[in-house]
């Protein structure tokens, strides 16, 4: 009956021209990465009781289809489909005196054709695999932001509470129901002239398939959760480090509750030329810093971009705890992963190099990186060190002794937010693993399709399909997307 319900209200929207017909200065737009921005603002007030009533509405009903297909299937490997349907309601208050807030509320309602949520793949995030597991709800519902920001200041804010991040490491990530959150205090600034500073501390996380907050580098385990699959309710990022469990750390007599310490410099004072410099700390656990470089210049219509960037991991305590693979896998235990030269270090760098051409409305982008052979990178906070470079979807390429190589096509992607002209991505990507680490080389073969329909420019469609054809027996898939986004 409930899904009766959500098909009548989708479908009713849908139909209703009055309600979606083109909007010329539409209040919030949804741009190809996923980020929504918010064109029309409330304007400053000057009462209590205007900043509690002037405020501005967004909502957005979005339905998110996935088809994941396996050639070889297996108890573990199961071609599926699943299906969500997701609202989001964000109210954004007036500034009184350089203080707003905002509140915003996502729900969804997850489809698909199994009972095992483990062997859903990139549908996972349409719902809270560990709420469906322990009480069978495929249903969320949460208060998704939540915070005060003061942005008196000339160019500065200051952001407290629950909020989305986007800083290099850190990342909403919205491609499915629910963005990746935060909880914590933020800071940006353009004090700096041709400059631009974030800086976070953030305490809790709720990926995109949580219900509820959990700490920022922690693998559930029996000792932090006495319900099924204790794994769901912490980290369980695709790229999280599942040695650093809840179990470890404390025997470890580290604190589970360590913060996420983030921030990024962004210069462009000399003309062409862009430098940027990242960084992070878990204290008593792993840090990484970035730096990268971008310049351009043009050659009659064309403009040429050549870009490096430069990843420094530095081991904190963590590579002791949970050794130096995903995996967790530590030296001396059965199934432990080898060729690591410092099996307990996490100690490792990366290097990435671009060139991007621009003519007209094409864009190609050559990229190569490489991770050293020391340890795997760790980022499980849904932004990509390979980013830009070689980061394809559901692509992850920043293991040990990994060196990948990428070539995309981008056609209309210079449009201002509403792409009325389609935009299309073409890209191929080469991995080369080391498997003595327990990876395998792949080719990935991938193609997407983002639009707005012109005479309802606030209803955009996606199509997204991937192809991965990798040397690990019986491992190649199709994995194909489907969505649509009406913002109102």
């Amino acid at each position: 009956m409930k899904n009766k319900i959500m098909l009548t209200v989708v479908i009713s929207l849908l139909l209703n021209s009055h309600l979606i017909a083109k909007d010329n200065n539409p209040k919030a737009i949804l741009k190809t990465n996923y980020k929504v921005v918010y064109s029309k603002k409330p304007k400053s007030v000057d009462t209590l009781e205007s900043w509690l009533k002037e405020g501005e509405m967004y909502g957005r009903l979005r339905t998110n289809n996935f088809y994941y297909r396996w050639e070889s299937e297996s108890a573990k490997q199961q071609t599926h489909l699943a299906n969500g349907v997701g609202l989001s309601l964000i109210y954004q208050t007036p500034k009184l005196y350089g203080f707003d807030m905002r509140v915003g509320l996502y729900g969804s309602k997850a489809e698909f054709d199994n009972s095992d949520a483990s062997l859903l793949k990139s549908g996972k995030g349409i719902l809270s695999r560990f709420d469906y597991t322990n009480s069978g709800s495929s249903s969320m519902g949460i208060i998704g932001e939540a915070y005060l920001r003061y942005s008196r200041i000339d160019s500065t804010q200051i952001i407290l509470g629950r909020q989305i991040v986007e800083t290099f490491y850190t990342a909403s990530n919205d491609s499915k129901m629910i963005p990746n959150i935060f909880e914590g205090l933020y800071l940006s600034t353009k004090a700096i002239p041709k400059s631009t500073i974030n800086l976070a501390y953030l305490t809790k996380e709720k990926l995109r398939d949580h219900t509820q907050t959990h700490n920022v580098l922690v693998y559930g385990d029996s000792s932090s959760s006495s319900s099924l699959k204790p794994s769901w309710s912490q980290n369980d990022d695709s790229a999280m480090h599942k040695g650093l469990t809840y179990t470890r750390l404390k025997n470890a007599g580290v604190d589970t509750d360590t913060p996420l310490i983030v921030g990024d410099f962004k210069n462009k004072s000399i003309d062409n030329l862009s430098l940027g410099f990242s960084f992070y700390s878990v204290p008593d656990l792993v840090s990484e810093v970035m730096a990268e470089v971008n310049y351009d210049f043009k050659i009659g219509d064309f403009t040429i971009s050549p870009a490096m960037r430069y990843i420094s991991q530095i081991d904190g305590g963590a590579g002791k705890i949970g050794g130096a693979s995903y995996s967790g896998k530590l030296a001396g235990q059965t199934g432990s992963v080898g060729g690591y030269k410092d099996a307990s270090s996490l100690n490792s760098q990366m290097i990435a190099l671009r060139l991007v051409g621009n003519y007209q409305n094409y864009k190609l982008n050559l990229g190569y990186s490489q991770v050293f052979d020391e340890a795997d990178l760790i980022t499980p906070w849904r932004a990509f060190p390979t980013a830009g470079y070689t980061r394809s979807m559901a692509r992850y390429n920043w293991m040990a002794n990994t060196k990948s190589y990428r070539a995309l096509l981008k056609i209309n992607s210079n449009q201002k937010g509403i792409y009325e002209d389609m935009v299309i991505e073409l890209s191929a990507l080469h991995t080369d693993a080391d498997e003595t680490k327990g990876y395998f080389d792949e080719d990935y073969y991938y193609v997407g399709f983002v639009q707005n329909i012109p005479e309802w420019n606030n209803i955009q469609w996606r199509l997204r399909v991937g192809y991965n054809d990798t040397k690990k027996v019986d491992a190649d898939n199709l994995d194909a997307r489907f969505e649509l986004n009406y913002l109102f």
